[in-house]
């Protein structure tokens, strides 16, 4: 929702919104011109009354993220331009606002037009010769990867993405040229409302329990979007991307898989990882990437398709990956204590935790690491519950284990579970768990824990990245 707010004000369009706290996010909004409320309320309608000649009038905007709820909060934001002697704001929500938020009732007790986040985005995507990226998975890294190769080549572009990034300082930037990148989420089925130019699909899988009941009803969400792209490019390493669609353009790390794009030679240490890289039987040269992981080679890989797609000259597009430092909460470091180094990511799926972990391991050289510790607050009771039998066995990269209670982002817990039925399970496939359900007491706890040579990973799409820098604190110097 902010990076939509964001955009629109940079487009001159009038924009409130509201929040419970004042935070970074909401300080940018004010600095580019967004009315921000310090609280969230029915009242705040009261800003958009009725005036005489007016040509414009504020849209209100009510909605979160899933990535927003990390910092434990709710963010509203309002927008948009409606004709003369029209009074009524238009409301924009999310997903994550139920029809009981203040906000919410109040706008459709007055009759405001109401309209879905993705509707915004949806016109957005309309507007710009568009890049949208869907998947399950990696669609913050692979659209802030596109996203920075084409401002490093120069093309100035709009970006939307799910994440931070410090090159563009937010999760949104507003260009001067026509193309777009966006994040395009799949989780509530809004995915069908994008027809983009270029659409991306990195993998498929069942994330959302909540809203889909099957991986079926997951494929034909993107199948639909399939059909709305002019060009569709897909990863066949994943067997679903592979059988249930057919991208125009591939792209696999398997050389054997016979995609568009792929890669050779492969090398890994602990600042990044180098391959050479083949466009349908010609080597166009090697690229390396400093954010770790296999995962991450292959986002990088689908940038190299676009932006050979563009037309960009594959020295602009090795030139941009090198220097591309990542999203935040994605493999972020934030910080180094008592030889102990600290990473936030955002993995909340067992596929992704998986893969950080393994990004993690190869790290290890003994020396200034010698131990992973994976602390992960699962999120949501319905993907713990669904998913049970596979994060019990998605961490065999991880030395050490530790897990607290579930973040509930709002569920109802219909499913009698919690973070000890989950450590339990865990328990049965890794020889050190433990469980440590409250994050006061968790933050007292790793001091007894973490030692000189750990690489110590906060996992999940929850609040427990805010315990990171208490937990630094509590070593002599910081």
């Amino acid at each position: 929702m902010s990076a939509l707010a964001y955009v629109l004000a940079k487009r001159q369009l009038p924009v409130s919104g509201s929040d419970l706290r004042s935070t970074h996010i909401t300080q940018r909004l004010e600095a580019v011109g967004a009315h921000i409320f310090s609280r969230q309320e029915a009242s705040n309608l009261e800003l958009f009354q009725p005036h005489q000649e007016r040509e414009t009038v504020s849209v209100l905007v009510t909605g979160t993220t899933e990535t927003a709820t990390k910092d434990n909060h709710k963010f509203s934001v309002a927008l948009g331009t409606l004709p003369v002697n029209e009074t009524l704001p238009q409301v924009i929500c999310s997903t994550a606002i139920a029809h009981s938020n203040s906000e919410y009732a109040a706008a459709y007790e007055k009759g405001c037009p109401i309209f879905h986040r993705s509707d915004v985005l949806a016109a957005l995507i309309k507007d710009y010769q568009s890049i949208a990226v869907a998947g399950t998975h990696g669609k913050t890294t692979t659209s802030s990867l596109i996203g920075y190769m084409l401002l490093k080549a120069g093309l100035d572009p709009t970006i939307i993405v799910g994440g931070e990034v410090d090159a563009w300082e937010g999760n949104a930037r507003l260009g001067d040229s026509g193309y777009l990148v966006a994040e395009a989420d799949e989780s509530d089925g809004s995915l069908t409302k994008h027809y983009p130019n270029i659409g991306i699909v990195t993998n498929i899988e069942l994330d959302h329990p909540d809203h889909y009941q099957t991986l079926d009803d997951v494929v034909k969400t993107f199948q639909i979007f399939e059909t709305q792209c002019d060009i569709l490019i897909g990863c066949l390493d994943c067997e679903t991307v592979s059988t249930q669609l057919t991208p125009a353009i591939t792209y696999s790390l398997n050389p054997k898989k016979g995609a568009d794009y792929t890669v050779t030679n492969l090398s890994s240490d602990a600042d990044g990882t180098t391959a050479q890289v083949w466009e349908r039987g010609t080597c166009l040269g090697q690229i390396r990437i400093t954010i770790p992981g296999n995962h991450n080679l292959s986002n990088a890989l689908a940038a190299v398709a676009v932006g050979r797609k563009l037309g960009l000259e594959f020295a602009v597009i090795a030139d941009g990956l090198l220097t591309f430092a990542g999203a935040k909460r994605r493999f972020e470091d934030r910080g180094h204590c008592n030889g102990i180094t600290f990473i936030d990511d955002y993995a909340h799926h067992p596929s992704e935790i998986a893969a950080t972990l393994e990004a993690a391991r190869s790290k290890v050289d003994g020396k200034t690491v010698s131990r992973v510790v994976a602390i992960f607050q699962p999120h949501r009771y319905s993907r713990t519950a669904t998913f049970l039998k596979e994060f019990a066995t998605c961490f065999q990269n991880a030395d050490c284990v530790i897990l607290t209670d579930i973040y509930s982002a709002g569920e109802i817990n219909l499913y009698n579970i919690n973070g000890e039925t989950l450590a339990q399970e865990v328990n049965n496939y890794h020889a050190q768990v433990m469980y440590e359900p409250s994050l006061s007491t968790l933050t007292e706890v790793l001091q007894g824990i973490l030692q000189p040579g750990d690489l110590v990973l906060f996992l999940g799409a929850g609040n427990l990245n805010q315990i990171i820098p208490q937990v630094i604190a509590r070593y002599p110097g910081n």
